[in-house]
């Protein structure tokens, strides 16, 4: 497993504008891969103008940290993606809010074009978050995000979640902090494959490590994933890239998984399992009842699956 789950993340509403723009911008593209103009503007400046966030970006791409890949676009607008240079990304390798996280840089134009369209879904999933918790006065900010952690489930085989989220509900003087791993589908794979992941899911929550040369037992021990979480998280299923039909067509699918595969029927007694469309998330906010439980049930909150 990657070492980002086991660090405790920063947890805030925003970065501090006492810290310099510049050492936030280098920090969120190690985080998050690859980012737009205006989705590190919403992340680390909400309240700043494009043009700030643009003089920062160019001013790093002048002294080699940055790059940026141009998106195609049918409007003909030039829409820059960002990402670490080489000089870039062994910089922040010791970043305090970086600590312990493994770095995986999209360091080449040819890397961002290949790993652009789901990186950027990603992000956009959690601005969603993000701008949804400040507006309710929760805590979910930048470092609280997680992209790309891996799990073992053993016989050698790991499951890696598109992203592992924290996320903190204040409500009054009462704090609950919620995790959840999470899962955006482009439509790019076959339903019955982005099914299949809710497989992995409920083999990581029943999987025990066993120690280097002792042969596979009963279970007897804890779960492997208690060594990073006091709690399994959630599992959250974004959608996007179809139609409405075709994409409530595949919840259905995930819907028929958990009541079928006996795996993860008893993964979903235990673990709340949800599924939403990312334009819901972004035009209504994941606090909104657009979260379908997929153990069955109406939509809801995704803190009340």
């Amino acid at each position: 497993m990657s070492s980002a789950a086991r660090s405790t993340p920063a947890t805030r509403l925003a970065p501090s504008p006492a810290e310099p723009l510049s050492h936030q911008v280098l920090a969120g593209l190690a985080q998050h891969r690859i980012a737009t103009t205006s989705q590190l503007r919403r992340m680390l400046r909400p309240d700043g103008t494009r043009q700030l966030m643009s003089r920062v970006l160019n001013r790093l791409r002048s002294d080699g940290f940055v790059d940026c890949t141009v998106l195609p676009d049918a409007n003909r607008t030039r829409t820059k993606a960002w990402y670490l240079t080489p000089d870039g990304a062994r910089l922040t390798r010791d970043l305090p809010v970086l600590r312990g996280r493994p770095p995986y840089p999209i360091t080449s134009t040819m890397a961002a074009s290949l790993k652009t369209p789901h990186t950027l879904a990603v992000l956009r999933a959690h601005l969603a978050f993000a701008e949804d918790a400040r507006r309710l006065g929760h805590e979910h900010g930048p470092w609280d995000w997680a992209p790309e952690v891996s799990h073992s489930i053993g016989e050698g085989e790991r499951i890696v979640a598109d992203a592992v989220m924290y996320y903190t509900v204040a409500e009054n003087e009462h704090r609950r902090k919620l995790r959840a791993f999470v899962e955006v589908d482009r439509t790019t794979m076959s339903s019955e494959r982005l099914a299949v992941k809710l497989i992995e899911y409920a083999r990581l929550h029943q999987y025990e490590a066993q120690p280097a040369g002792r042969r596979r037992q009963a279970a007897s021990g804890p779960a492997a994933w208690l060594r990073w979480y006091p709690v399994f998280p959630r599992v959250l299923v974004i959608l996007t890239g179809a139609s409405r039909t075709r994409l409530e067509n595949r919840i259905s699918d995930l819907q028929a998984m958990v009541a079928q595969h006996p795996l993860v029927t008893a993964l979903a007694r235990e673990v709340r399992l949800g599924a939403a469309v990312l334009e819901d998330l972004e035009q209504h906010g994941p606090a909104r009842d657009v979260w379908q439980p997929l153990a069955g049930g109406k939509p809801r909150p995704w803190t009340d699956l």
